[in-house]
């Protein structure tokens, strides 16, 4: 007879040998334990060879594989072409490093498989938790609202559409904006995704106003002033600033307190993009640079850059949890709720955003926050800024390389000086070189029309020595170019 749980003809996957089972789990975890603490030996990128890149071409498998065999494809053919940002040497793009705290807290996470869209479980409860102490940090009120999303480019179109529910009145939900001539505005540095928003919110890329930045890439406070009355005389309705609290390119924060007084006495809606840069909260060095984000109505923030919580784990956080609520929530029959039972506890998750489906997001960022807390976190941060430092120094002493960006944060831009030629060209071949190297995974941006090479010091366990290994790279590829 088969035995409960085989799948000889029956319906559950549960598989036939748990112990078995178990043995491939326990092995499964101690080598994901050993990828992360021996990442030292491995290079950070490798390109995928065109044999590995080909088996992913199968077509769909109708038949079983034992569990075993699968993950020797892992082994083999994924885990040692994954992004790299788990390694030191990562620095090219604002990805944390993630933990292997974060790391069990999602295999837990898997194995209760909740939803997270409401009702009442506790999944709902530790989400709830992390809102609270979100606006502990932020220093916003009990009313104030939060949501994990995938990222901050989602955060920042549900910011959006928040702000334009509170210019326009619930009913823009049923009737559309009817050619409202909405404007809203953010520096000609804020990250793409902010220009995104007013595109697929309807508004058009068009309806947000780029504002030139200054020296420090700080958004223009008196060309925003004027460019607010120029649009209000032409007849549009300006309804949204958003600040930076870190900017894409170079991790330059817009002076917040500013931004929040122009909102005020212009009855605007004030969003901080703070994907990586809000997280400076809870660093005692770096705090004091964020003044006016207490004073925002949303921040969008991303608890796996700066905060080093696996990924994905984008937050929102909006001061008028009501106006947060009258944007997304969508009542249905299915969705009933009750006062007992499961489907209690209304308001739930789903009524804040536009997902039903969601993952239990907030326990892995509950088990870091838990784990290693707040201070310890905030002097993680820190560090990373005097990694940033120290790099800069290293590139200013070096004759053969100049600074491109102030630094303000974690992010230097730089670049190799051509002796001759095209430097743009040269610069991003010294990137590519390096990651073909394995040493490093820098990436490039332009800065005053200049391709520069960036390194984004992101990464927990990137330290001065890690650094110093690119800025030899840089200088041993470029002396090498030059020589050809």
């Amino acid at each position: 007879m088969e035995r409960a749980g085989g799948h000889s003809g029956a319906a559950s996957l549960d598989p036939d040998d748990w112990d078995a089972l178990r043995a491939d789990a326990h092995r499964m975890l101690d080598d994901m334990i050993d990828y992360i603490a021996d990442v030292r030996e491995r290079p950070v990128w490798q390109p995928i060879p065109d044999a590995v890149r080909a088996g992913f071409s199968e077509q769909l498998p109708r038949n079983e594989t034992p569990l075993g065999e699968v993950y020797r494809t892992f082994t083999d053919n994924i885990a040692p072409y994954a992004t790299g940002n788990v390694h030191p040497g990562f620095m090219g793009w604002v990805h944390g490093g993630g933990t292997a705290v974060g790391m069990l807290a999602e295999m837990l996470a898997a194995g209760l498989n909740a939803n997270c869209g409401g009702r009442n479980h506790i999944g709902i409860e530790v989400e709830r938790q992390i809102v609270r102490w979100v606006r502990e940090l932020f220093g916003f009120p009990q009313s104030a609202s939060g949501l994990f999303v995938t990222g901050s480019s989602m955060a920042n179109l549900m910011a959006l559409l928040v702000a334009r529910t509170a210019a326009l009145g619930p009913q823009v939900r049923e009737g559309g904006i009817k050619g409202e001539p909405l404007t809203a505005y953010a520096s000609a540095a804020a990250h793409g995704c902010v220009v995104q928003a007013a595109d697929l919110a309807g508004l058009g890329g068009g309806a947000l106003r780029r504002i030139a930045f200054d020296s420090a890439h700080r958004i223009d406070i008196a060309a925003l002033r004027r460019r607010i009355a120029e649009d209000r005389a032409a007849g549009f309705q300006p309804f949204l600033v958003t600040g930076s609290a870190g900017t894409v390119d170079v991790g330059a924060i817009d002076d917040l307190a500013a931004l929040a007084a122009v909102c005020r006495e212009e009855q605007l809606w004030f969003h901080v993009d703070g994907a990586y840069g809000s997280l400076g909260m809870l660093s005692d060095e770096i705090a004091p640079r964020l003044a006016g984000l207490s004073e925002a109505d949303s921040v969008a923030l991303d608890f796996h850059k700066w905060g080093q919580v696996n990924y994905d784990a984008g937050f929102l956080i909006v001061r008028d949890g009501e106006a947060h609520r009258q944007t997304f929530a969508a009542p249905a029959a299915y969705l009933r709720r009750e006062t007992r039972g499961l489907a209690a506890d209304s308001p739930w998750p789903c009524d804040f955003g536009p997902d039903l489906s969601r993952g239990f997001r907030a326990l892995k960022t509950w088990f870091t926050l838990k784990t290693f807390g707040a201070d310890r976190l905030g002097a993680m941060i820190a560090r990373t800024c005097a990694v940033a430092r120290h790099l800069e120094a290293r590139v200013r002493r070096e004759p053969k390389l100049e600074m491109l960006a102030p630094v303000a944060l974690n992010i230097v831009c730089f670049r190799y000086r051509a002796a001759s030629g095209d430097a743009d060209a040269l610069n991003a071949e010294i990137v590519a070189d390096i990651h073909e190297s394995g040493i490093a995974a820098p990436s490039s941006t332009t800065i005053d029309g200049k391709l520069a090479i960036r390194a984004a010091i992101t990464n927990h366990r990137t330290a001065f020595e890690d650094v110093d290994r690119m800025v030899d790279a840089v200088l041993r590829f470029g002396e090498a170019r030059e020589q050809r």
